[in-house]
């Protein structure tokens, strides 16, 4: 066959400066084999051996004949040199087979193409690798998994980045998907809309990119109002991206490709995420809401071939119906979006988004986004305060998470003596608020998409939970009694209440130090009557103390707050619902944004 008669699925991704380096998420070397990351390829000596069985780089046959009937696959592969290839598919739970172990001569200029199609074993959940070893010396400068199978449409994807006053991370973004736009031949099916919510970056327009200013709506305000612009565009699909927009231009590649392919019109596409303190470890692979947040596949180490194997292999089945994708890479169907996203400002947004809307969600291998600051590092008062109400209206407005009304109320319940036990009385008084706000109804979201007014509430509120720069040393942690050591003193603390039952407790109880990123992790407080947080940086601290008056004043209003909405559950359930169809609407957004 000619080149033309092959369509590419899923290309070699490479280490990239600025993106992820670490070297085992692409290939393992072993041997005589050396990388150039900036030239994209692998220089062989004699015994030199490169593997391909990494989370970049494996292909999830399992996931491409599920959703897109794939029966016909083959490899190609470009350099010069003889090598020893070894093509492996590995079903899960089965032993590895070897479909392909045969010695390959590649030529410059003359590409190698191997058909699979006839070799490949029917498994429901099996991905495909292959291996090098080098007979002397050689190169590899590039490899390909592709098809004779024609595309079932062709995507018009557009693009949706939203930012806020980030103008040096969305403008190298925007200069990365130029240079991209540049040299792929999907340049004609791609369009990038910058959303600029602060109207303070100053992206030019072209052929390929189009910046849009916007009032500061939050992600929900930005995201709509993109969605907005590719339906416009008649885009048969839309991206929602973060602003450093930190993934391989290959994602995108993978990401039109399935699409292509996909049998089932309802096909989205959910990015990965990884920590930002380990870029090898994911943070979640798609996430279940069950009344909270639950990340998939967390701290997986995507160094690890098995741990790789097993989630790639694991996650090809259908999606339960509460499974959803992140905003910072969610490529859906405009047709099959019914319902706009939520005005929840930030927040909860792309729960409701994913859940609302009738999406067959995919994962794909190296269609990851590399973050910088991670999610733990992230909770404040604000953040609790916009969870809060978000989970609450989840399960109030969406019929699918109707939990009833006994486990609707755990759920301030767990926020509360979450945060009485770290001492963030602040805090209490913002999930009492939030609760409040969603008595109110929808049209309070209505008149507060911009959450201006909010803000500055919140804002008057954070007194003690508020950074301050640190002017000495952080103080040193003080524990009189280690409940975490001690399983009788941790009895004694979970049944007190962290002390708030306990008499004088302010006076007797632990001091500790933690960073920002523990900042929730109940195990580090118990018995401690003062906790001192320090920002990552380094540079900035500030103190909580136990108080038994504030833990009372904001518990007494917690319990008026549940017991109002206990009353009123079925008459809420019934507000939400049909408010929710006329937020998460067109006509909303379009009167909102002044459209």
């Amino acid at each position: 066959m000619t080149d033309t008669d092959l369509h590419v699925l899923q290309s070699l991704l490479w280490p990239e400066p600025g993106i992820s380096t670490e070297r085992d998420l692409y290939v393992r070397l072993e041997g005589a084999v050396a990388l150039s990351m900036t030239g994209q390829r692998l220089h062989f000596g004699a015994g030199g051996a490169a593997r391909f069985d990494t989370a970049a780089n494996l292909f999830n046959l399992g996931k491409w004949q599920r959703n897109c009937g794939l029966s016909d696959l083959r490899l190609r592969l470009e350099g010069r040199g003889r090598f020893e290839l070894v093509v492996i598919q590995a079903p899960a739970r089965r032993s590895r087979e070897r479909l392909v172990n045969e010695v390959v001569e590649l030529e410059p200029g003359w590409p190698l193409s191997l058909d699979l199609s006839a070799l490949l074993l029917h498994e429901p959940r099996s991905v495909v690798y292959f291996t090098l070893l080098a007979l002397g010396e050689g190169e590899l400068t590039g490899a390909a998994w592709e098809t004779a199978q024609p595309p079932k449409h062709l995507p018009q994807l557009a693009l949706s980045i939203t930012t806020f006053r980030r103008e040096a991370a969305v403008e190298a973004s925007v200069a990365r998907f130029e240079s991209f736009m540049a040299q792929s031949p999907l340049a004609p099916f791609l369009h990038l809309f910058v959303v600029d919510n602060g109207r303070s970056a100053e992206i030019r327009p072209s052929a390929h990119v189009t910046p849009i200013g916007n009032e500061n709506l939050g992600g929900s305000g930005g995201f709509a109002r993109g969605l907005l612009a590719a339906e416009d565009r008649g885009a048969t699909h839309c991206l929602f991206m973060d602003d450093d927009a930190s993934i391989h231009m290959g994602a995108l590649e993978r990401t039109w490709a399935f699409l292509a392919h996909a049998d089932d019109p309802r096909t989205a596409v959910a990015g990965g995420l990884t920590m930002a303190n380990h870029r090898w470890a994911i943070w979640e692979s798609g996430a279940i809401f069950r009344q909270n947040c639950k990340p998939q596949w967390l701290g997986t180490d995507l160094r690890d071939s098995g741990e790789v194997l097993q989630m790639e292999q694991e996650s090809t089945g259908p999606k339960p119906h509460d499974f959803y994708g992140g905003w910072w890479y969610f490529a859906f169907p405009v047709a099959h979006a019914k319902y706009r996203p939520f005005p929840f400002f930030v927040r909860g947004d792309d729960v409701s988004f994913s859940i609302a809307n009738d999406f067959d969600i995919v994962t794909l291998p190296g269609v990851v986004c590399f973050q910088d600051a991670d999610f733990s590092d992230k909770e404040s008062l604000q953040s609790l305060y916009l969870d809060l109400r978000s989970h609450l209206v989840h399960h109030l407005a969406l019929p699918d998470m109707d939990i009833g009304r006994a486990a609707t109320l755990k759920i301030p319940a767990w926020f509360f003596l979450r945060s009485m036990m770290q001492c963030h009385y602040e805090t209490l008084e913002a999930l009492n608020l939030a609760i409040e706000d969603v008595l109110s109804g929808p049209d309070f979201f209505a008149a507060n998409a911009d959450m201006a007014d909010r803000r500055a509430t919140l804002g008057q509120i954070r007194k003690a939970e508020a950074w301050h720069p640190l002017q000495e040393a952080p103080p040193l942690s003080r524990r009189r009694f280690d409940p975490r050591q001690n399983r009788i003193w941790r009895m004694v603390m979970k049944y007190s209440l962290n002390g708030h039952l306990l008499p004088f407790f302010g006076l007797w109880g632990n001091h500790v130090t933690l960073d920002s990123g523990q900042r929730g992790q109940l195990h580090e407080v118990w018995g401690a009557a003062r906790i001192t947080y320090i920002s990552s940086d380094g540079e900035q601290s500030f103190t909580v103390r136990h108080s038994k008056r504030a833990a009372m004043r904001q518990g007494l209003r917690m319990l008026r707050n549940g017991l109002r909405l206990s009353r009123s559950y079925v008459a809420q359930k019934q507000q939400w619902r049909t408010g929710y169809e006329q937020l998460a609407s067109t006509s909303f957004w379009k009167g909102r944004l002044g459209l």
